[in-house]
């Protein structure tokens, strides 16, 4: 295991927050407190509410309820402390996840931690940013043109008007800076003195922000399914192609040789590309949502998701079978994205345009993006991520948490758990955070498939477990066998 010295942690600390811009709260600060009470919905588990403030510059200024909920150590005798859960998305619900699913952790980890989660700033319970839905369906999943680029530019600058009004001033402090700084009060909260943490997908971010702005405050992170926050607009895209393109590549390989895949023994990709034609020509439309048109964009990004997990494969090619078969009509029915009255919608995705600055000139560099991706991607030609350039089009810079190589110096090794064939965060994100982190990280390689692998590999959940109980960092290089599909 590696380890800093304690003077060395503490310049370490000055460092990070004086590059950030950040002061660590003072010592003296009066300790928040939760209080707990039976939720709601399931009195096995506890809620409750923190105050914080909405813009941690100004702490005395306007603040707002953090949601959380907890699962106490099943056997209070052996209890370790708490484990923070650092939710997905961006959007995910932490508090959902400790109501509905923290069978996700280890029975040995439920034994020994207070399983305790919650709705970042802006999302689910916790003041989430609220937006015109009318508003909110205008952005396109693809840019077409110019004139439409223009559009997109002048609905972004009124919804983010429309978001801030509705929202509150909350609206322009989603970041996930801004998050970390919460993190930090729920630690306190917890009355931990460092924090023991297992961000997934989205999550992951938080917990390397964390790690920045406190690493003497850190007894253990997990980074499942790593997010790389330090690439720019092109690089930030062809990363994404290359790795929803592996993914499909792996479904149509794992498709070719069971006889339980509707595809099998058929040309798997030819049929893909005719139904990517048929959506090119708006004659495409999906059989499970009553007949509705499906736009190349929507193609790839539903056939994407159904790669998150393997038990899903057989599902997608049951879907791409039925299109195949279905007739192409004349025109499809068009999907309903009208909205009426003054109707409103949550948007998680608000914290995303604060995180990352993916600037765009203009629609000659948009199509640009488009081609280089299809060359990179020629079957998943539209990564879901693309649309991140249309919903984030015109925000105001510098954005609040800009991409960043990582600076962290933390005395125990954060703990990443990637997956070779990750469709979402893809392994060559995993293998760059591991580079930027040095010796104050360590990369564990699930040699599998599936967006996360705790819960799908046996060896990854025994080797997160016994970091994250333990603090026993694995060797450099340890990987895990895959788990076959079906298996």
């Amino acid at each position: 295991m590696l380890r800093v010295r304690k003077s060395a942690v503490g310049w370490a600390v000055a460092l990070a927050l004086t590059a950030a811009g950040l002061t660590p709260p003072s010592p003296a600060a009066a300790r928040p407190t939760i209080d707990w009470h039976p939720c709601a919905e399931d009195a096995t588990a506890e809620c409750g509410t923190l105050s914080l403030p909405v813009d941690w510059n100004r702490p005395r200024g306007e603040r707002f309820d953090l949601a959380l909920a907890r699962r106490v150590a099943t056997d209070p005798g052996v209890r370790t402390g708490s484990l923070v859960f650092g939710p997905g998305g961006p959007g995910d619900s932490g508090v959902a996840r400790v109501l509905t699913g923290s069978s996700r952790f280890s029975a040995d980890l439920r034994r020994r931690f207070d399983i305790v989660s919650f709705d970042p700033r802006g999302t689910g319970r916790s003041n989430p940013v609220i937006c015109s839905r009318e508003l909110l369906a205008r952005q396109p999943q693809v840019i077409a043109d110019q004139a439409q680029f223009d559009a997109t530019l002048a609905d972004n600058a009124l919804l983010r008007a429309d978001c801030r009004a509705r929202t509150g001033p909350i609206y322009d402090q989603v970041d996930t800076t801004s998050a970390a700084r919460d993190l930090d009060a729920v630690r306190a909260a917890l009355g931990e003195q460092r924090l023991t943490f297992h961000g997934s997908s989205y999550g992951t971010l938080l917990g390397e922000r964390y790690a920045e702005l406190y690493p003497e405050r850190v007894r253990a992170v997990v980074l499942e399914a790593p997010m790389d926050h330090s690439l720019g607009t092109r690089a930030f895209l062809d990363t994404q192609a290359v790795t929803a393109e592996g993914a499909f590549d792996e479904f149509l390989d794992w498709c070719a040789r069971p006889a339980d895949c509707a595809l099998h023994g058929r040309d798997a990709r030819a049929i893909w590309a005719g139904l990517h034609a048929r959506a090119e020509r708006g004659t495409l439309t999906d059989p499970d949502r009553a007949g509705a048109a499906l736009a190349p964009f929507e193609l790839s990004r539903l056939a994407h998701k159904k790669l998150y997990e393997t038990r899903w494969w057989p599902e997608l090619a049951d879907w791409i079978t039925r299109m195949d078969a279905s007739a192409s009509p004349t025109t499809a029915p068009p999907a309903d994205v009208t909205s009426t009255g003054d109707a409103v919608a949550p948007y998680p995705f608000a914290v995303f345009c604060q995180d990352w600055s993916l600037p765009v000139r203009d629609y000659q560099e948009y199509a640009g993006h488009l081609r280089r991706m299809a060359r990179l991607a020629p079957d998943l030609r539209y990564p879901p991520v693309l649309f991140a350039l249309a919903t984030c089009l015109g925000t105001p810079t510098p954005v609040a948490n800009p991409q960043h190589r990582l600076r962290v110096r933390t005395e125990v090794p954060l703990l990443l758990a990637a997956t070779v064939h990750d469709p979402a965060s893809g392994y060559n994100w995993a293998t760059n955070v591991a580079r930027q982190l040095g010796r104050h990280g360590a990369l564990l390689t699930y040699q599998g498939w599936g967006h996360g692998s705790y819960t799908t590999s046996p060896c990854v959940g025994r080797a997160l477990d016994s970091y994250l109980i333990d603090q026993v960092v694995p060797a450099r290089g340890t990987t895990c066998p895959a788990v076959q599909p079906g298996g």
